[in-house]
Order: structure tokens, then sequence, then C-alpha cells
């Protein structure tokens, strides 16, 4: 008697028959999940997110993304990656470059809900918002002014590639600042009342100076700079791929002092902002390219936030 009780109470006994059973039932559970886990990750579009910006008080980002229906829609997601919102929803246009106004109470960005990329502004809550300008050329990627009241711009109206415009935050006085034929992605000083744009001309960092319109040059392919930012302080951070890779550096606003910032274990990091207070920076990891090796639109771009102070990163959008 002795010896059939112990022999039922092994492992594998009549008395654990019932647990061989839930086991066996769970394997076939996980394998089903397992089986539409895969599924679901092999058909579901890649996460195309980009542009980040910072609200006034750093506790939240905007940003665009195509991860609804292939076309990109504003998002906004506090800074600790909780609470993403769908601030516009839409189905055929296409929305970027979103930018909070300094006191918080409006977006500005650019879509091509008209038919033509044009600058819109909307309310911070979201809504459909409205359009800043009309004109037959695209203009894209907007930027305010510390103060609020100007909107700088990159616009190809002049017929002979992307410059810099700027005009009131209302849409009216439009003024073209630079003629190269290639300026990008302007952002105003803070420092200084907004006296600076910097941007990029063809491969390299300049800042233009607004009331005199001269125009420097901080970097010099193949030491090149693109996407820059202003810090709080005055410096700048900006991407590169002078040392093979695509890269973050950082630099004193007259070009001094140019050190590495971050550099992800593969793929590259574009597009960095500085949070107003300047303690950390966000930005876009995407894979690896080259100018002659462009991003596929079936791979991920997703956003991070470096803390300045210790250079830990961490992921941000999913």
């Amino acid at each position: 008697m002795t010896k059939r009780r112990r022999e039922s109470e092994r492992p594998g006994s009549h008395a654990g028959a019932p647990w061989r059973s839930l086991i066996a039932i769970g394997a076939i559970v996980a394998a089903a999940l397992g089986v539409a886990a895969w599924r679901y990750l092999a058909t579901r579009p890649p996460t195309r997110d980009g542009a980040p910006s910072w609200s006034p008080d750093g506790r939240s980002l905007v940003f665009y993304s195509e991860r609804t229906n292939g076309k990109a829609d504003l998002f906004v997601i506090n800074a600790d990656g909780t609470g993403l919102r769908d601030l516009n929803p839409t189905e055929r246009a296409d929305e970027g470059a979103p930018a909070f106004s300094p006191d918080g109470n409006r977006i500005a960005f650019d879509s091509d809900a008209g038919g033509n990329f044009e600058i819109w502004v909307m309310d911070a809550a979201g809504g459909a918002g409205k359009p800043l300008t009309r004109h037959p050329g695209r203009d894209v990627a907007p930027a305010w002014s510390p103060d609020g009241s100007k909107i700088a711009f990159m616009s190809d109206r002049g017929g002979k590639g992307f410059d810099v415009y700027v005009m009131n935050a209302d849409g009216t006085a439009v003024e073209r600042v630079t003629s190269t034929g290639s300026s990008w992605f302007p952002q105003f000083s803070p420092d200084d009342q907004g006296r600076r744009l910097a941007m990029h001309v063809h491969r390299d960092v300049h800042v233009l100076d607004l009331p005199t319109k001269t125009l420097r040059r901080l970097t010099t392919d193949p030491l090149n700079g693109m996407y820059p930012t202003w810090s709080n302080d005055g410096r700048l951070a900006f991407m590169t791929w002078r040392s093979g890779r695509t890269e973050i550096f950082t630099m004193d606003a007259d070009g001094s002092r140019q050190e590495l910032l971050m550099s992800m274990p593969s793929g590259g990091a574009i597009d960095p902002r500085f949070s107003p207070d300047g303690t950390h920076l966000a930005f876009v990891h995407v894979p690896e390219a080259t100018p002659d090796q462009p991003q596929s639109a079936d791979q991920s771009r997703v956003i991070y936030v470096i803390d300045m102070e210790t250079k830990r990163v961490r992921r941000l959008s999913r």
C-alpha cells in the first residue's frame, strides 16, 4: 500500500494527470497565440514617426506618424511615453513638421489637405485647423519665433529649390530671407529674441542674422551638419554623417566645440529637438541610409529621448 501511494504521488502518475492535461492545453494555446502574434507583426505596417516638437512646459511632444492608414497624422504624447492621442484624424491628407506655439495654445504644421502643401495652424487640443498660406509652391516645416509673433518656414515658391521665408503668425507679410535654393528646416534662436535662424544649406549648418540677412556657415562638408536645433543656452545640436554613420553632435553658436553627443548601436539618429529647458533632446531613430541609398518606406522610424546629463537614451514612441 505504501509503495502504491508513493508511485501515485510521483510526477507523471495518475495523481498528476490533470496537470499534464493543463500543460498540454497551455502549450496549444501558446502556440496559437504565437502564430497570431507572428501574423500580426508580419502584416502590421511599420511605425513611421518623425519631427518631434516639445510643448513649452516640456511635459509633452507633438509629432507626425503614419501608423494609421499610411497617411501622416499629428499625434501628441506625454514626455514619459504615455497618453498617445491623435490630434486630427484624416484619411486623405498628409500632415507633418508640427511645432507648438510659445504659449502652448496652438500648433503650426504643414498639410496637403487642400491639394498642396501649405502652412496650417490648429488648437493644441486638436481639431481641423486652418491654412495660413495659400500658394502654388510647397510651404512646409514651420517654426515659431520666441514671442510667437512670427513663423519661419521653407518653400519652393521661388521656383529654384527651397528657401526660407518669414511671415506674421496670422499668415500676412510673407518675406523671403534666403536665396540659396537649398535652405532647409529653419529654427529661431531662443536667446536673442529670435534675431537668428539656424538651418541647413545644402549639407551644412548655417545661421542667418535676420536684421542684416548675413548667412554664416558653421560646418563644412564632409564634416557636415543638418537639422540644427537650439538649446536654451544658445548651443546647437545637429545630425551629421561625418564619421560614416548618422549621429548627433553639439556645438557652440559660432561653430566651435563640435562634439559627439550620441550614436545609436545600429541605425541612424536624425531630426534632434531640445526640450525648452535644455535637459533633454528628442530625436528620430531610423535605419541607416546614405544620400545614395535612402530609407525604405517599409522600415520603422521611432522617436527617442536622451537625458543630456546622464546620456541615458529611452524610446518614446511605439
